[in-house]
Order: C-alpha cells, then structure tokens, then sequence
C-alpha cells in the first residue's frame, strides 16, 4: 500500500507540495527524501495548534518567527534513544569490530555517530573507547536537528536513558547531580566533535573507519535510504564497517559496495 495514503490530511494537497518547495528554497529545507505521511502529520499538529487554516499562511508565520521556525524543526525530527540500546550489538562492537578495525587500520579510529539525536549514541561508543583504553580515536556526532545537539554538547541525562549501564559503569563515566541527573565526564566530551547535519543534502566527510546510523533511515522514503546508503559507503574507508539498527536492512549493498560482515554490520569492500 502505498505510505502516502495511511494518513489523509484535511489540508489542500496542492498547498502541501508549495510548502515543500517553499521550505526548500527559503529554509533549504529538503523534506522529499521522508516518508510524507509522517512528516505531513506532524505540520498539520501544528497549524492546529497554531490555528492555521492553510499550508502557506503557516508557512508565511515560520518566515516572520524564528521561535516558531525552531519548533517546527524540532517537531520534525524523532529523538528517542538510551544508552547502549541494544546492548549485545554494542558488546560485538567493542569486542569484535573495534579490534577489527585496528588491526586492519591505524590505531586512531575516525567515527562517525550519523543522526546522533540528544547524545546517547556517541557518548556510548565514547564509553566503548574508554573501556578499551583507546585516548586517541575521535568521534564526528551530526544530527540536522539543533536542539538535540545542544542537549547533546550538554551532556545531561535522565536515569532512565541509563538504564543498561551499571551502577558501577555510572559512577566511573557520571556524575550525578543535585537533580538527580547524571552528566557525562569530561574525558567523554574531548572525544566528540558535534555538528549540524543534513543526511539526505550535505556532503559528507570521507575515510571513516565506523560509521553509525541507527533507527534514521525508518524515517525516509526507499529512494532517500538507497541515496544515503551509498553516500554511507562513499565516506568509509575500505574494510571500513557501516553499524544500522537491529530492524534495518540494506538489501542491495552488494551493488553499493559493502559486504554483510554479520547482522547488522555491513563492510565496504
């Protein structure tokens, strides 16, 4: 069935596709690549909750409002994450591909945590790199969404984004504050390099060792995920490993150039 039709919007169809291109060319906003029904729903919350009766009159008040501008991106995107989510994936990680990579490579890893929304991600393969006493890999954390960066470069977390690192591992890599949140140490942070990223639009840097992008791709349409894959496997070094989400799949990487290593890690060749 077609993606498009399992949600009807109330709104004009016509205005919907001039609001696309209006946020390309204004905002250089590209929102083709994701799945419409998604996206269209979530604006459509918005203008009912901002009382709008079309696409281009809320349009017209994101142009006139920055604070309005900052809430229509930060709806738009999906932040939900933990630390060490899917804790046997990170084990393999630490324990097989890490080692792999050195061996094959430097022993300075470059790393990329792709869509790396509030910071879990990154801080966790951070906590990877510790345990295995490695002081000179270094981490690129992008994400297109501002705000999550800033939460992020922050660095502070409820307990239950925690809730797969031990008590132990808590106080080794937190500390926990008069709230009763916890932050990331220092020595974490100085491995990261956060930044500002569109995965569909900008281009990328090149020879990562790892790349990861996990539950991001869900979110786009199949042209946009074939698109961003190979882009994937253009920015990793060969023998470098492309790490996505335990409910993921690239069924053509043999034609992009990457190998299935095992579930889930995929290998440029």
């Amino acid at each position: 069935m077609n993606e498009n039709l399992i949600y009807k919007s109330p709104y004009d169809d016509t205005d919907y596709e001039k609001l696309l291109v209006n946020l390309n060319n204004h905002f250089k906003l590209d929102l083709s690549g994701y799945k419409q029904h998604r996206v269209r729903r979530r604006i459509d919350m918005l203008m009912r909750k901002h009382s709008q009766k079309n696409y281009s009159d809320y349009f017209l008040l994101l142009k006139g409002d920055p604070s309005l501008w900052d809430e229509f991106l930060d709806k738009l995107t999906i932040n939900v994450t933990e630390f060490f989510r899917n804790p046997e994936k990170w084990d393999y990680l630490e324990n097989t591909i890490l080692p792999m990579l050195k061996k094959n490579g430097s022993s300075s890893l470059n790393l990329w945590s792709a869509g790396c929304s509030t910071g879990e991600e990154p801080y966790t393969l951070s906590i990877v790199l510790e345990k295995m006493k490695d002081h000179s890999s270094k981490i690129l954390a992008a994400d297109l969404d501002k705000f999550v960066l800033e939460k992020a470069k922050k660095g502070i977390y409820e307990s239950r984004s925690l809730v797969n690192i031990s008590e132990e591992n808590r106080k080794k890599y937190f500390d926990l504050l008069p709230d009763n949140t916890y932050q990331v140490k220092f020595n974490l942070k100085n491995k990261i390099n956060f930044k500002q990223l569109n995965l569909l639009t900008d281009s990328f840097d090149k020879n990562f060792d790892l790349i990861i992008c996990r539950n991001v791709v869900i979110y786009f349409d199949t042209d946009a995920k074939d698109k961003l894959y190979r882009k994937f496997s253009e920015a990793l070094k060969p023998g470098g490993i492309l790490f996505v989400g335990s409910t993921e799949r690239i069924f053509n990487y043999k034609q992009i150039g990457l190998e299935n290593y095992s579930p889930f890690f995929y290998q440029k060749v």
